[in-house]
């Protein structure tokens, strides 16, 4: 049987959309798992279930030489206060992995993170060999279910691991304590006052979402592939530096709020995104001015 296509597991939210379109853009077969009603105008297969069901699964793997591996019901602001909401993204995991051991030849693309996962890092930029030092609950997750790949790997099975920055960009739904760019450009739109936790100072990475499935497609059609890599712009900006970027782009000085720093929050983090650079012998090309003027495009238009 022909397994040329592409299963998404978690595929219904902001960067699966836009991996979908772009994967059905160059042709191929994809074939989209979510829990939530699908959406009816996209070029893809949807099917409405959970990726610990064996039933389902057994469906479309046979159709799908590769599975990216989306799907989290965590941020690491709602399990801050609640670890055992983690095992909703553990469980689930540990038994897909248990039926893709009838499918050796499948090649698996893990979705972790490269915001939550390094915790502070001891010098910056910050490579995939440094420890993983999570803060946050959400992080130490992802952590965790990165071991259980390590072990799912030494059995000979591939597996990639990609450890974005913070995603932004077209199409990304506003949700409360998540999306900085997203949620500066509403402030923005609406003239409300922006939370800071701190004094504004903490940095991150930042990668545009067609440059996060530029490099997912092109890691798709390596299906030997079994490297571990940050994805991120190798660029760190600090959350009073967005705000100029923001402000810049939109013409409109946001309002804020100060509070109290908060424990769970990174002060720094910067991805060095070298290892990628080299494996796809490409770069992300956006930078963050650019991204944030086609966002705010897009935020113009919404209801």
């Amino acid at each position: 049987m022909n397994r040329s296509g592409v299963l998404l597991l978690g595929g219904g939210g902001f960067i699966g959309t836009a991996l979908t379109n772009k994967l059905a853009g160059e042709g191929r077969q994809v074939y989209v798992l979510t829990p939530n009603a699908p959406p009816s105008a996209m070029n893809a297969h949807f099917h409405q279930g959970g990726m610990d069901n064996p039933a389902l699964l057994a469906k479309l793997l046979p159709h799908c030489g590769t599975v990216i591996h989306l799907a989290s019901a965590t941020t690491p602001g709602n399990s801050a206060n609640h670890p055992v909401l983690e095992l909703e993204n553990l469980a689930p995991s540990l038994r897909l992995l248990e039926t893709l051991q009838a499918y050796p030849e499948t090649h698996l693309i893990f979705f972790s993170s490269g915001g939550t996962l390094y915790g502070n890092p001891q010098s910056l930029p910050v490579h995939e060999d440094d420890p993983a030092s999570p803060l946050s609950c959400h992080g130490a997750g992802k952590a965790a279910l990165e071991a259980f790949l390590h072990a799912f790997r030494a059995r000979g099975q591939a597996v990639t691991i990609l450890r974005p920055s913070n995603a932004y960009g077209p199409g990304q739904a506003l949700k409360s304590g998540f999306g900085l760019i997203r949620t500066m450009l509403e402030h923005a739109r609406c003239g409300t006052p922006l939370d800071i936790w701190g004094d504004g100072e903490n940095v991150r990475d930042f990668i545009y979402i067609d440059d996060i499935t530029e490099a997912c497609a092109r890691l798709v059609a390596l299906p030997q592939d079994n490297g571990t890599y940050n994805l991120g712009s190798g660029r760190g900006y600090s959350i009073n530096q967005v705000r100029h970027i923001v402000e810049q782009v939109t013409g409109i000085e946001l309002k804020t709020s100060h509070h109290p720093a908060r424990g769970i929050d990174v002060r720094s983090v910067v991805l060095d995104i070298s290892r990628l650079e080299a494996r796809l012998s490409w770069k992300p090309p956006t930078s963050l001015e650019e991204g944030v003027k086609s966002m705010w495009q897009w935020v113009l238009r919404q209801p």
